[in-house]
């Protein structure tokens, strides 16, 4: 574990303050859900909690279902990073922060189809292979947790032939995952 340096003291209430440079680095926004651990040694751990992270092993074998009947790459995420892919390099994009593109599909909530003339949005920022040509946002009770994208790599032409059937199986995806996390 890596220490900071910054001390902060509980108040009345059991509260305490995170720093506004680790909520930054570690991506933790006003409102979002932390799970809080212990260990042997008396550490207390604050981890962020990620509800779509809980269908891992569920979302790893549908995003390969989707590989291996459809043969696009196919990614699920949570906010901030890949949980699962298929048709491209586990190694290279599991847990890898996602895009600033991607946070931004993710925030506007509806369905992301790329076009031929617009920008490219990749799927992570360090490793710009594969970009976003289908993306669809996924839901549970409401919220927004996380999204199911359809990629191509950079030296593949996108089949427009296919881009219904891509459309209509990522939109699928994300509402069948969403559908897992309600009660």
């Amino acid at each position: 574990m890596k220490a900071t340096g910054i001390v902060r003291r509980i108040d009345d209430l059991g509260r305490v303050v995170i720093p506004k440079e680790i909520r930054r680095t570690m991506r933790i926004r006003e409102g979002d859900p932390l799970e809080i651990y212990t260990d042997r040694e008396g550490e207390v751990i604050f981890k962020k909690y990620s509800p779509i992270g809980e269908l891992m092993d569920f979302a790893s074998s549908y995003a390969e279902a989707l590989y291996k009947t459809c043969n696009f790459p196919v990614a699920v995420c949570d906010k901030d990073c890949v949980i699962a892919c298929a048709g491209i390099s586990k190694k290279e994009f599991m847990d890898r922060k996602i895009s600033e593109g991607v946070e931004k599909i993710i925030e506007n909530r509806g369905l992301y189809r790329s076009s031929s003339t617009g920008e490219k949005v990749y799927l992570t920022e360090e490793n710009r292979t594969y970009y976003v040509t289908c993306a669809m946002p996924v839901f549970a009770e409401g919220d927004v947790i996380g999204c199911v994208l359809a990629l191509t790599g950079v030296d593949t032409k996108p089949d427009a032939a296919t881009a219904e059937t891509e459309t209509n199986l990522v939109q699928t995806a994300a509402s069948f995952l969403g559908r897992q996390l309600e009660p």
